[in-house]
Order: structure tokens, then sequence, then C-alpha cells
């Protein structure tokens, strides 16, 4: 069926039945975390360098604005990997940024200073704090101490001439009365972006809007021209849905990494964000490369992609259910790509470069096991349908494409 021939009103969207999904006024910001906070998970290896100037090209391929290169403060080999990654940028005329993580201590922003002053090139500094009562109250710190450590850390980075985004750590938790203090600290000494982290993936989609409103009346009472960024984890299961909470809200820039790896549960999946964003209108760029990404992540930290990961994991367009399956292969019969990669899927597999798979399996029928053998070049007779179904049913799970050939042989023999 031609675009032509086909209805225009197959899907309706309940996603915009009520309040269309506007795309947002500015062009939305990315920094991919996958090489700092990613690295944090208990289960991550650290890449090496080949890697991980694999991952800061595909990043800069995929649209991604900056990418946070690591913690030059963490030791010597930290610091050269840093700085092969923001040469290879340079050399490279990659269309991507890079930052580091250091904390609020002069010390920690020493090697960050030194590596621009070396390099030439404009890395940003992202200086973090806790800001939360819980993260004090363990720390034992005092408000007047942090807000001293605060403003020496932003005023050495106006002096050293370094890009400043100021982090308010566990902010999804912390006091309004401290967020303003610590805010109003960090851009009177210069900052001109900040960033709103959900450390510990304690925020729901309604704490985003409300605490970014917060934070953009702080922006706003100072007068200063201030970017806001945010940063979420998915403790509870909701680091894309916040990341689009925090869009609609006014972030600037959206902090997220491969995978969703990252301390404990881990952050925001950039390949989801991405692929929502893209559905949503919100974001033009071919994303058909984005699978080349999630493998290549997968391989340098050593975390295997889930077989049911949503679009990427091997199980994410595959059916063996006789009705599910009947419907895609009727699509396909009818010459409808289109229509082939909507019936069953919330998300259309050709448009990230992948495709519908059908399988044989325990709940397949018919339909399944001739569209298989099609695809193989094999003709679907009725007695190897048969053959393969029987197999099917006695299984518990898909057959392997070892199992299909050897029913195959089988009835040819």
């Amino acid at each position: 069926m031609s675009a032509a021939q086909r209805p225009s009103d197959l899907i309706y969207d309940w996603n915009v039945a009520t309040r269309p999904a506007a795309r947002p006024a500015k062009p939305i910001e990315f920094d991919d975390e996958t090489l700092r906070d990613g690295l944090q998970s208990p289960s991550a290896n650290d890449p090496d360098l080949d890697a991980k100037m694999d991952l800061v090209r595909r990043m800069a391929a995929l649209g991604i604005t900056t990418a946070d290169v690591g913690l030059p403060g963490a030791g010597p080999r930290a610091r050269h990997h840093i700085e092969t990654l923001v040469r290879m940028i340079q050399s490279e005329k990659l269309p991507i940024g890079a930052n580091v993580a250091c904390r609020t201590v002069v010390t920690d922003i020493q090697p960050a200073a030194e590596l621009v002053q070396k390099t030439g090139f404009p890395l940003e500094v992202c200086a973090f704090i806790g800001s939360s009562p819980i993260r004090q109250y363990a720390e034992g710190w005092e408000l007047k101490t942090m807000l001293e450590n605060v403003r020496a850390a932003i005023s050495f980075c106006r002096k050293e001439k370094l890009s400043c985004m100021f982090v308010t750590e566990d902010t999804t938790r912390a006091h309004p009365d401290t967020i303003r203090a610590l805010y109003h600290a960090a851009i009177e000494e210069g900052a001109r972006r900040i960033c709103v982290c959900d450390t510990c993936g304690h925020v729901t989609p309604d704490g985003v809007r409300a605490l970014l409103g917060y934070v953009k009346q702080i922006v706003k009472e100072t007068g200063h021209d201030v970017k806001i960024d945010w940063h979420g984890h998915r403790d509870r299961g909701l680091g894309v849905a916040n990341c689009i909470a925090a869009i609609e809200a006014g972030a600037d820039r959206i902090h997220a990494t491969a995978l969703g790896v990252g301390e404990r549960a881990g952050n925001a999946e950039m390949d989801l964000l991405l692929v929502n964003l893209k559905l949503l209108g919100w974001i033009d760029q071919d994303l058909r490369p984005l699978r080349g990404y999630v493998d290549a992540a997968s391989k340098a930290i050593g975390i295997p992609v889930p077989h049911n990961y949503p679009v990427f994991g091997d199980d994410a367009f595959e059916t063996g259910t006789g009705v599910h399956a009947s419907a895609v292969v009727k699509a396909f019969r009818m010459g409808d790509a289109w229509l082939a990669n909507r019936v069953y899927s919330g998300v259309p597999a050709d448009d990230f470069g992948l495709e519908q798979k059908i399988g044989i399996g325990p709940m397949s029928g018919k339909s399944n096991v001739q569209w298989v053998l099609e695809k193989r070049g094999v003709a679907p007779t009725d007695e190897l349908v048969k053959r393969l179904l029987d197999r099917a049913k006695g299984s518990t799970r898909l057959l392997t494409d070892a199992e299909i050939d050897e029913v195959c042989r089988g009835a040819s023999a």
C-alpha cells in the first residue's frame, strides 16, 4: 500500500489529545556523562583511550553538545585521558564541547586550569557541592562554610578565565533557602551556568517542574543571563520522564548516559532520551547511528544491553506471538514497511536503522512459520510448517536459528 492509499488516521495520539507537545522554543542541549558519572557504576569498566575516543566521536555524530570527559582530580591517568580526548576534539574539529567535574575546592580545579593553559581548549569546569540537609548533616557541614567554598572556587575559575558551571548535588531534596543562597553566591562570583541535580533519583516529574520554576525565579532575581542544566538519576525509574519534564520547564541542557549507566541504578538513558525527543518532534538529527553508540558503550564499559532494553535490546522488535506476528506479516505482504513498523510497535524500528523480526515459539501460528521460512529462502510446504510448529509447541522459548535449520534439514532428508 502506498502512502497515498493508506488512511491518515491510523494512530490516535493520546499523548497530545489534551495538550499539544509543543516543540521547545530554544534548541535542546545535551551533556553526555557516560565517561564520568557513567563510569561510577559499580559494574562498569574504565575503558582504554581508544574506546573513549570512539565514544566521543559517536557522541559528536549524534549531535550531542558536550561530553563530561572525567575527574581531573582523580589522578595522572584521568588527566592523561582528559588531555588526549580534548586534543582529539581539537585536531579532528569535532562539533562537541568537553567538561570535567571538580569539587568546589581550588585544588580540584587547579589541574583543569593547567589543562586549559596547556591545550588552549575551552574546557568547562563543573564545580559541585552537596546541597541537601541530610548531606550537610552526614558531612557535618555548615552553610556559612559551604558558601565560602563556593565563592572561592567560582572566583578562582573567573580569575583563570575558565568556563564554569556550578552544580548543586541532591538539589531535589534541598531546602529552598539553601538553594537560593548557594546559587546567588555562585552567580555573584561569575558562574553563568548552574546545574540542578536529582542525585539520588528522588524526584517525580511534578517535582521537576516545581523545582525548576523556583530555580528560574532565583536566576531572574540575580539579573544575569544564566543557563540551567538538569542532571537526573533513575533510582525510581523516572530518568527519561524527568528529563522531558525538565525540558518542558525550561532547562537548557540535559545530562544523561549511554544505557543509563551510573551510580546505583544509574542515570537517565541518553539513547532513550534521544529516541523520545525524536518521536515528540523536538529534535531533528538522524538517529540511525544510535545503535552503534549503544553497542560501543556496552562493549567499552563491559555492561551488556539487556535483551528487553527498549529499542536497542535484542527483543525490542521481535515477536513470536501468533496474533501479533500475523498483523506485522500482513503489513509486510501489503508492501507497507511504514505500517509493519507501527502496527505492533510504539517505536518505528526503521526510524532508528532497525527492523521488525518474527520468531517461532510456543505461541506462534502458521503465519510466523511461513514468513520465517520465506525470509530464509525456504519453500513453506505444509509438512515443513507442521514440523516447525510441532517443534515450537514443544519448546519453552523461541526456536534458535540452529533449531530451525535442524528441522528444515530433517524435512528435506
